[in-house]
């Protein structure tokens, strides 16, 4: 909602891309209305966004990038460091490490995991968090979960595959229909031929071994082709780089994913907690 102490809040990107876009916009001699209409916003939708009373959102910016960026390319840079800012303070350093990486290797435990929520889930899984938040940074939050899913369909691909706990499949976030869809969308990422997931029985354990018992993880492989290891709990984060400690949590990563179900069997077990098995 555009309010004017926003104005006040608004990040040095949302100030910049604001100006940048006023100054392309009177540059053209069009009014806010006729580039309203160019990207498929109304007049007090492009007034608030050049004062910053609503900075410009991920899609207010794709669309300004597709009208005014004359192939420069600056309205989509603004967009990759307008989502670092509202990410948690926590989470930047890794967000800009899952944008460029060309594999992931991801093991979830409690809830699924943020690459692959649907927005009614990560609406209501965020809405219902503790400390309670705003709505308005619920969200800028929910905004900036959903604009990482560019990386499944980013021109360089990256190969991704996620480990989920079973429990994760059947915890109830926000209701049932939420965890239906989530389920759909499970399946249609499960799909993809640049996605591997797999989903980590309960019984697990019951044979003697359970090597996920110690929690997340997040394995990233940079451009260079070196990995890195990502752990978040309870609002901490820890960025671990040297290659021993990231070797051991890759080797622990390795026994999980064997322990698992094979992708086949995951997705069937998927789509029947969605009802879609025929």
């Amino acid at each position: 909602m555009a309010r004017a102490e926003n104005k006040e809040m608004a990040s040095p990107t949302a100030q910049m891309m604001a100006e940048v876009a006023r100054t392309m916009r009177i540059k053209r001699k069009w009014t806010q209305e006729h580039l309203g209409n160019e990207i498929g916003y109304s007049a007090a939708a492009v007034s608030a966004m050049e004062t910053c009373a609503q900075p410009a959102s991920d899609d207010m910016l794709a669309a300004l990038e597709r009208v005014l960026g004359d192939g420069m390319g600056i309205f989509e840079s603004a967009r990759r460091y307008t989502r670092m800012e509202k990410y948690p303070e926590q989470f930047k350093n890794y967000a800009l490490l899952e944008q460029d990486a060309v594999g992931l290797q991801l093991y979830a435990t409690f809830v699924v995991h943020g690459l692959f929520q649907t927005e009614a889930y990560a609406r209501a899984l965020i809405g219902g968090g503790y400390p309670p938040l705003s709505d308005a940074r619920v969200e800028e939050l929910v905004e900036a979960r959903m604009a990482r899913k560019a990386l499944f369909d980013r021109e360089l691909v990256a190969l991704i595959e996620l480990v989920l706990e079973e429990s994760v499949l059947t915890r109830g976030i926000g209701s049932q229909e939420i965890m239906r869809d989530q389920m759909r969308y499970l399946a249609e990422c499960a799909r993809r031929r640049n996605v591997t997931l797999q989903v980590l029985p309960l019984d697990c354990g019951l044979g003697g071994e359970h090597a996920g018992d110690r929690g997340d993880i997040n394995l990233v492989e940079r451009p260079a082709h070196d990995r890195l290891l990502f752990l978040e709990v309870q609002d901490e984060s820890l960025l671990i780089s040297d290659p021993a400690e990231v070797s051991t949590r890759a080797q622990r990563y390795a026994k999980i994913r064997a322990q698992a179900l094979d992708p086949r069997k995951s997705l069937g077990l998927i789509e029947r907690l969605a009802g879609d098995e025929e």
